[in-house]
């Protein structure tokens, strides 16, 4: 054996059995003789009649090969989570029952600071108590061939609903369209800012619940506008519509309200996270976890 190919055996066995073997399966046949390398990979060496790769030319495909996976892109990988994602299952009329009984108790707890709040509204500034918007819902037709007759003219993510809030913003906040909420933003009412803090504006959607329109925990939904251009900038983002929309979910409790793209992909992160551990302790734990962000104003303005 010469220096070369002491040099080049060395360099094989420095990259490992399992890279070879990958190799090997990426860029060989059997030709009942022995294995040769891929035509135009290299020429293989003939000893006694036999066959045998060449060395260089295994170098060459390996390679190759790792520059092959190494071309493959975030976005291709990304596109195969999008493809084959799939939340963990629950039962849905045992997840049903959980969230009436507990929106129930919820709104009986609730009314009388629902009262106040809705009169504090009222008094402070001109407009209704409450702030009705449309949203997008859980998405039930991912996966599935829609029933005979049944048409989606265009795919808005998911089941419109119309979400209930307390007022915190101006009536005429959003007179030039959709805008991104910002720390102390001017739209904010007074006393919108201090519900805004303690997530009491959020209290209406237990209704939301009763319909069936939402959980108490799940991602939380968008308008169909915003949620069109999330849907371009961040490929994961439809992914959140495998469940219903919550009041309160996992990105909320660790994290603030979203004020750019950036803050969005985080979220998705997170909602992502609870699809795939959903569930009735999950749900629980973070209902808990919402009480503090409720009480000392954690992860919001």
């Amino acid at each position: 054996m010469d220096a070369t190919t002491a040099g080049v055996d060395a360099e094989i066995l420095s990259h490992g059995r399992s890279r070879m073997e990958l190799a090997q399966s990426h860029s060989t046949l059997s030709n009942g003789a022995g294995t040769l390398p891929r035509q135009g990979r290299g020429r293989a060496w003939i000893s006694g009649g036999t066959a045998t790769r060449d060395p260089r030319a295994e170098i060459e495909i390996i390679r190759e090969v790792e520059q092959e996976l190494g071309m493959r892109t975030t976005a291709e990988r990304l596109a195969d989570r999008v493809a084959t994602f799939q939340p963990r299952h629950r039962d849905e009329r045992v997840t049903r029952a959980m969230n009436v009984v507990l929106a129930l108790v919820a709104l009986v707890i609730a009314a009388p600071v629902m009262l106040v709040v809705g009169i504090l509204v009222k008094l402070t500034s001109p407009g209704p108590v409450f702030y009705t918007q449309e949203r997008v819902g859980q998405d039930r037709r991912r996966g599935r061939a829609a029933p005979p007759g049944e048409r989606r003219d265009h795919d808005l993510g998911g089941r419109l609903f119309t979400i209930y809030k307390f007022r915190s913003m101006r009536v005429d906040a959003e007179l030039d369209g959709a805008v991104w909420a910002m720390k102390n933003d001017p739209r904010v009412t007074p006393i919108g800012r201090a519900l805004r803090a303690l997530r009491l504006d959020e209290l209406p959607q237990l209704f939301n619940v009763l319909k069936g329109e939402m959980n108490i925990v799940g991602p939380r939904p968008e308008r169909p506008c915003i949620f069109g251009d999330l849907r371009q900038e961040i490929r994961e983002y439809p992914l959140r519509q495998l469940a219903k929309p919550g009041i309160t979910g996992w990105a909320q409790v660790n994290h603030t309200y979203d004020t750019c793209v950036d803050d969005v992909r985080t979220k998705v992160k997170y909602d992502l996270e609870y699809l795939q551990q959903q569930g009735a302790w999950t749900d629980i734990k973070i209902m808990a976890m919402t009480v503090p962000v409720m009480l000392f104003r954690k992860s919001g303005w």
